[in-house]
């Protein structure tokens, strides 16, 4: 039986496409702009307020006065050879 459906899909698959024709071949519907343009003047939106989002980042996000403790607290390890912070043996 999964013969007889194989070469169906075959003959299907080889059948050459049918050409549309007639006054209504190649007409888009004005449901399809009305997306499109939604979708554009979502896109400029989304736009406008990742720049206005961007804008409003620091220029650095270093800290102007970092207090003594912060290095730990930033996760960073300067002095981790000093105390003995590594596993080599």
């Amino acid at each position: 039986m999964p013969v007889i459906a194989g070469s169906t899909v075959i003959v299907l698959l080889a059948q050459p496409a049918s050409n549309p024709t007639g006054p209504e071949f190649g007409k888009a519907s004005p449901v399809g702009l009305v997306i499109v343009l939604l979708l554009l003047v979502g896109t400029v939106l989304l736009v406008r307020s990742m720049n206005r989002h961007i804008r409003a980042l620091p220029e650095t996000f270093e800290p102007e006065r970092p207090e003594p403790d912060q290095a730990a607290d930033d996760g960073t390890d300067r002095d981790a050879g000093a105390s003995g912070g590594s596993a080599s043996t």
